[in-house]
């Protein structure tokens, strides 16, 4: 029998952004897609009639294994990231650890699916390192026997990017750690990622739906050695993505495209570093990150969250994170900013 999924864990930032309100709760960096690729989706729209073809299926595929450097049979397409998570009980794991604080996907479909789940819950300023070389029962340790091991890079919410080094040290004999780099792309130069490494243990999922402005759409792709995506996908019905899900995903793993995501993670680290001053110039503790958002602590995050909704600005309540103290929020990165410090700066006055 399945165990009771931890309500909290279903709560997304989508949920807390009201029509009308400036919206600093959702990840999706942009308000709609760049005209060319929304002119290339509505292209194939006369295509709706037909199911998916093969065709466009290996385009897409040979596209991202281009764009990383690694076989076709290293690429299966996704729904969007969180379509990867919700495979992973397929790969029938016996424990699963998961870095927290973290998207919390992972824990609702692992516990819906009976697979028991252990939270390795990192203390400020949320760090891997601890994770890696501690041992037995410290909360901040990787069970021994976890043949599942889930961490965020960088992660949701705290936006901390963790090094190549410490991600490989958490690889054990019969081990399949899973690297979550749905905001990879918004790092200058992927410093870290591991997409590009091929592993037998280290299954890696992409999200390409918040760079591009497809929350609409879902698409993502997870990359790894072709047994275990083989293990991952084997349930799967026919036809698990749309024709435009295809056509994105070929769209946006150009070279054009993806010097184009490349020059939008500059401008955002930009925006970020001025926002982090921002915040930092209150006096309040701001988590050192490299997200599009930004982590930060209040002296009461309920108070400060309802303050912010009174004037139209919505942000992401950080209260259902395993592990992440009540008194944070996280707010995207935006141009918009200023307005959101402005009406911060209020409640501290």
């Amino acid at each position: 029998m399945a165990s009771p999924t931890r309500a909290a864990a279903r709560y997304h930032g989508d949920q807390a952004a009201l029509p009308g309100q400036l919206d600093f709760a959702v990840n999706v960096r942009a308000g709609a897609p760049p005209g060319w690729l929304t002119e290339r989706l509505a292209a194939r729209l006369v295509d709706l009639g037909r199911y998916p073809s093969v065709a466009d299926e290996r385009r897409a595929v040979s596209a991202v294994a281009a764009r990383h450097g690694r076989h076709d049979s290293d690429v299966a397409l996704l729904a969007g990231g969180a379509d990867g998570f919700a495979l992973l009980a397929q790969l029938r794991p016996r424990l699963a650890a998961l870095i927290a604080p973290s998207f919390t996907e992972p824990e609702a479909v692992l516990t819906a699916a009976g697979v028991p789940v252990h939270h390795v819950v990192l203390e400020p300023p949320f760090g891997l390192s601890g994770a890696v070389r501690t041992r037995g029962a410290d909360r901040s340790a990787v069970p021994d026997d976890a043949d599942l091991v889930v961490i965020g890079n960088p992660t949701n919410p705290t936006g901390v990017l963790h090094s190549r080094e410490d991600i490989l040290a958490l690889r054990r004999p019969g081990r399949l750690v899973v690297v979550d780099e749905a905001f990879a792309d918004a790092v200058p130069g992927e410093p870290e990622s591991l997409a590009g490494a091929v592993l037998p243990d280290v299954l890696v999922l992409r999200s390409l739906t918040k760079t591009w402005a497809l929350a609409g759409l879902r698409v993502g792709y997870a990359l790894g050695a072709p047994a275990v995506l083989t293990r991952l996908t084997a349930q799967r019905p026919h036809w698990p993505l749309g024709t435009l899900q295809l056509e994105a995903i070929a769209a946006t793993s150009t070279p054009a495209a993806v010097a184009e995501a490349e020059a939008g993670a500059r401008r955002l680290a930009a925006l970020r570093t001025a926002m982090v001053a921002a915040l930092r110039g209150l006096g309040l503790d701001v988590v050192a990150g490299t997200a599009p958002f930004v982590l930060f602590g209040v002296p009461d995050a309920e108070l400060m969250r309802k303050h912010l909704e009174s004037k139209g600005i919505a942000v992401r309540r950080c209260d259902t994170f395993v592990g992440l103290p009540g008194n944070y929020l996280r707010a995207a990165v935006r141009a918009e900013w200023p307005v959101l410090v402005d009406a911060v700066t209020e409640v501290l006055r």
